[in-house]
């Protein structure tokens, strides 16, 4: 693991194994989906390191003792299409957690995103843990526009997890958002005339849902 400042970068031999076959263009999107949900289950414990929690008393078959529950409400709001491939893994961590929906497609002629969907559950507390999801940060604009919207809704407390992404985004977020954290499992070294991630994993929504 690399933290600097607000931006954490997962390293574990688990996640450079699985990534390494979800970039191969030969994986399958059935595999392709089972190395994201296994990618997304290991990022989770770091996501959720610093999770409130709530001293309780239980019983074991053995005697009395305390323990400890997760008191902190979980809102995930995954950027369609491509986010939707994370919910999974968030969920088999956090079954309880509760999902919005922020949909988002970018313009191919001026790479900006384009809102067409905001869901999410109106009783969002002050301490609801709000985590953003989606697979690439490339430019970084569906991140911004993401962040911005959840803001202007009162939403706080924002986390960004991404599988990879390029420099370019991380600092574009970090400078309009700076109290946003940032996990990521790599980071990338630029971008192509396209607004691709090189060398990437390609579209992760049509690898994911196997369209063109």
């Amino acid at each position: 693991m690399v933290k600097k400042n607000k931006v954490t970068l997962i390293e574990h031999p688990l996640i450079s194994h699985k990534l390494t076959h979800i970039r191969k263009k030969g994986t399958s999107s059935k595999e392709f989906k089972e190395y994201l949900n296994e990618i997304t289950r290991l990022m989770a414990y770091e996501v959720f390191k610093d999770i409130k929690l709530e001293e309780i008393k239980i019983e074991t078959p053995i005697s009395s003792t305390k323990g400890f529950v997760i008191s902190e409400k979980v809102n995930l709001y995954p950027i369609l299409r491509a986010g939707q491939g994370m919910v999974e893994g968030f969920s088999t961590i956090i079954p309880s957690a509760r999902v919005g929906h922020i949909g988002m497609y970018r313009d191919e002629k001026t790479l900006k995103p384009v809102e067409y969907l905001f869901k999410y559950p109106k009783d969002t507390e002050k301490d609801t843990y709000n985590i953003i999801i989606d697979p690439m940060l490339a430019t970084g604009g569906s991140a911004i526009a993401a962040i911005e919207k959840l803001k202007e809704n009162g939403i706080k407390n924002l986390k960004f997890v991404a599988l990879l992404g390029s420099q370019y985004a991380i600092d574009a977020i970090t400078s309009k958002h700076p109290d946003v954290e940032i996990f990521i499992a790599a980071i990338d070294p630029k971008l192509n005339k396209k607004g691709y991630i090189v060398p990437g994993l390609g579209d992760a929504g049509d690898r994911i849902f196997g369209t063109k």
